[in-house]
């Protein structure tokens, strides 16, 4: 991983993505820190220091496409298109929704399309119990697609990467929760 990107990802995230504060994650579970890691994605130097560093996690990997769950991986996606063309290796990537679109055709994933048999990673931006990771990878598997890598910015290290292992796929993380939050 190229150590100056990471070393300035880290700080970002710490300095502008990080709350020691009581809150509720979305997973459920009461925390006493936040990573809202949209502050970092949703600008162009974060989303382009998370897509180097999520790409160069998965350039061993044999896939198709990238994609993720909304709303946390939709800034990393359209990020690691551009960052994947400018390569010279443009990757296709999708969005899985929550629910289906009510009206047009009806999509669950958006983006250009995926036939059974594709291999896939899918990204996110922060995984705590890895709710939205398995949710992609039931969506997913459904279609017959193959997920081979979930990939994240932060595993907040609170059972994200064993239930992803338990449906066979393995997560990879930019970082872990003790890198950036300590007691």
């Amino acid at each position: 991983m190229k150590s100056e990107m990471r070393t300035e990802l880290l700080e970002l995230i710490k300095d502008k993505a990080y709350f020691r504060e009581k809150i509720t994650l979305s997973s459920g579970k009461e925390s006493d820190y936040y990573i809202d890691a949209r502050l970092i994605t949703l600008t162009s130097k974060g989303a382009y220091l998370c897509a180097e560093l999520m790409l160069d996690l998965i350039k061993d990997d044999d896939y198709k496409s990238i994609g993720g769950p909304t709303l946390g991986a939709d800034p990393l996606i359209g990020a690691v298109g551009v960052v994947s063309l400018q390569r010279k290796n443009p990757i296709n990537t999708f969005i899985i929704r929550k629910t289906s679109k009510g009206h047009g055709k009806k999509q669950l994933i958006e983006g250009p399309p995926l036939t059974k048999g594709d291999r896939v990673v899918i990204i996110d931006d922060v995984a705590t119990t890895g709710k939205a990771f398995l949710y992609s990878i039931d969506v997913l598997k459904e279609l017959g697609i193959e997920v081979v890598k979930a990939v994240c910015i932060v595993d907040r290290q609170e059972g994200a990467a064993e239930a992803v292992k338990a449906k066979g796929v393995e997560l990879v993380s930019i970082f872990k929760a003790e890198e950036i939050h300590v007691n």
